[in-house]
């Protein structure tokens, strides 16, 4: 049996906590859990220790936001010899057949170290819809796997290729993990699993959706989740550090002079202040963001210390 490490960070997590530490119970596929917490304020530390004493539980002095927190966990279940690292959202939760499912799609793939992530299909909280972001990155990949066709058609298969699916549920094979390596620590919060798959991308691995398999995200339904008074538009950086992408960061500081000129001449001023005050920060960061770039090509455990 293989050894299956569950990954969660938690911050203020007692919404969910009940459903989702349950869920691992109840797995077909024994798992092990590892939660690092990011400083909450609302019991979540307490209730986990009390209820779910299984769990490796980890408490971080500071809020070391999303890819951090993971990849200490990451680097810990790597110490323990895992085999697979599951990484999952706080405000998730499995069915009892949903690592099963997965796990069969790898043992019966023809090129298992092409595989680079494995996803179920994400559950909204209702558990009645598919995730709207699961809904687009589907239809965004309509030409190449037909996914939509086969559901309507009742065709199916064990899975199907994608550009992208979000970390809210992602599994990890252990050599995923020695040949891309962890999150990239530039990143807080949002941005991190997209700068994370260009990297699986570039070093020809594969992103695999299982329709046989399913699991809940309890996350918002609106595409246009993201808060940006709260968190910052990475899109730039994500660009400017993509492996895939020739001269990436010229390219990126060129396209936004272009759209500052655009933006100029039509009397735009405001979008033109957030586009200068971007080509002024990733001027700035020109030397981190070229050095990143520069470790993200190269094949390892990049960003974990795994000795």
């Amino acid at each position: 049996m293989p050894q299956v490490y569950i990954i969660i960070v938690t911050y203020n997590a007692m919404k969910w906590a009940q459903r989702c530490f349950t869920s691992l119970r109840n797995s077909s596929v024994p798992v092990k859990c590892l939660v690092i917490d990011n400083g909450s304020s609302d019991g979540t530390q307490e209730y986990i220790k009390k209820h779910f004493p299984e769990v490796d539980f980890t408490q971080s002095e500071t809020n070391l936001g999303f890819g951090k927190a993971n990849n200490i966990g990451i680097e810990k279940a790597y110490q323990h010899r895992a085999d697979f690292f599951y990484l999952m959202n706080q405000d998730a939760w499995l069915y009892p057949d949903t690592m099963e499912k997965m796990l069969e799609v790898y043992r019966n793939h023809p090129d298992q170290d092409r595989i680079g992530i494995i996803s179920p299909m994400h559950i909204d909280g209702t558990e009645k819809h598919l995730d709207i972001f699961l809904d687009q990155y589907i239809a965004a990949n309509y030409e190449k796997t037909r996914l939509i066709s086969d559901l309507y058609l009742q065709n199916l298969k064990s899975h199907y290729e994608i550009r992208f699916v979000n970390a809210a549920h992602w599994l990890l094979p252990r050599h995923t993990i020695e040949t891309v390596g962890g999150f990239n620590p530039y990143f807080f919060h949002y941005g991190e699993d997209d700068e994370y798959v260009n990297r699986i991308h570039f070093h020809q691995m594969k992103v695999l959706l299982v329709p046989g398999s399913r699991a809940v995200h309890d996350g918002i339904q609106s595409l246009h989740k993201i808060d940006y008074t709260r968190f910052e538009n990475v899109r730039v950086e994500i660009n400017a550090m993509n492996p895939n992408l020739p001269d990436a960061l010229r390219q990126e500081k060129k396209a936004l002079i272009q759209s500052m000129t655009r933006n100029l001449i039509t009397g735009n001023l405001t979008q033109y202040k957030t586009l200068w005050k971007k080509y002024r920060k990733i001027s700035s960061e020109e030397d981190q963001l070229s050095r990143f770039r520069n470790q993200v090509i190269q094949k390892g455990a990049t960003f974990l210390n795994l000795s």
